[in-house]
């Protein structure tokens, strides 16, 4: 019942999301540049070139985006939430956010390129190689801790944002507000060239987890029970942290930061469907794309002529569930200290 809810919200969103926007396009004409980009003769087809580029070049390549990145971002904070054993756990905890603005920001202040690409590579690299410091650092002692993961990442955020300051320092107003705009994540301007990226990566980190669902499912037991039924907890975990670090690395580069879509969406859908990972990781998915595709739709429609960026509402929605989520953890805990 969830997953048709779910994946009826979803395709409402992208028929909505089409139509919406400056310019009127007609229900119709949308099924109808779609049937005719796959090859069917069709009188919807829309009969002025402005709506047909409209559709194909700024509202198709926004929506896929959206719906790629706000699974990708679900699905990491599953994944992380499924390693913590932790409700409150989410991908920026392993600095994979905080290590994406750093990069995007040298990027933008002193137009450093990476592998033909500017802020995105920049950024994509920065998560990615701030996440795997995390675990290297945490894993020094020769076997990677919980706790020690969490206040490594605490340390390397902490690093990443000094790091962050210190670029911001040097910038002038303009690279400044470039920065500060990339930080509060829009999906405005998306490109089909950027979509083919996330889009991949999404699918290849989605059928991995996918794979590693029933030892996740084991390791919900406890690591040493885990360890009894056969399951190497310790390649699980690196696994599983570089999982995280490509589907949010790859998410953050093109869409800047967008808080708490990892921590609401695979924490209410635990809640409905229970911790069976096979299951809440394929919901999930579904549910980070609906709630982001209908979060950027608001972000276009809710002040005319504006586009809002997208991590602020999402920080809105997410801040008042993170306390309420803490004040029921603390709660089961035996209240505040």
């Amino acid at each position: 019942m969830l997953a048709l809810t779910l994946l009826a919200l979803l395709i409402t969103g992208v028929l909505v999301s089409a139509v919406t926007g400056q310019l009127d396009i007609s229900a119709s004409e949308v099924w109808g540049s779609i049937l005719n980009r796959l090859g069917f003769s069709t009188t919807l087809a829309p009969t002025e070139d402005v709506v047909d580029a409209t559709l194909w070049v700024v509202r198709f390549p926004r929506i896929v985006m959206a719906i790629a990145v706000g699974a990708s971002l679900a699905v990491g904070g599953a994944l992380m939430q499924a390693v913590f054993g932790n409700p409150l756990a989410e991908p920026g905890v392993v600095g994979v956010s905080s290590g994406a603005a750093l990069g995007a920001s040298i990027a933008i202040v002193f137009g450093v390129q990476f592998a033909g690409g500017g802020v995105a590579a920049l950024a994509f690299v920065g998560g990615l190689l701030a996440t795997l410091l995390v675990y290297a650092v945490a894993r020094a002692g020769g076997r990677t801790e919980v706790v020690t993961l969490l206040l490594t990442g605490i340390a390397i955020n902490a690093f990443a944002q000094a790091g962050l300051a210190f670029v911001l320092f040097l910038a002038d107003t303009a690279s400044r507000e470039q920065i500060v705009f990339w930080q509060l994540g829009s999906l405005a301007g998306s490109l089909w060239s950027e979509v083919v990226v996330v889009v991949p990566l999404l699918l290849v980190g989605m059928l991995a987890a996918v794979v590693l669902a029933r030892q996740l499912d084991v390791l919900a037991l406890g690591e040493r029970n885990a360890r009894h039924l056969g399951v190497d907890v310790e390649a699980l975990r690196i696994v599983v942290i570089v999982l995280v670090a490509l589907l949010t690395a790859a998410a953050v580069a093109f869409a800047g930061i967008i808080a708490f879509v990892g921590l609401v969406v695979p924490h209410i859908i635990r809640m409905v469907l229970g911790p069976a990972h096979r299951g809440l990781l394929w919901a999930s998915a579904v549910g980070g794309a609906t709630l982001l595709l209908w979060a950027d739709l608001l972000t276009r429609t809710l002040v005319q002529g504006a586009d809002l960026p997208i991590g602020m509402l999402t920080a809105l929605v997410g801040g008042p569930f993170f306390f309420a989520l803490l004040y029921q953890q603390r709660r089961k805990s035996g209240g505040w200290m």
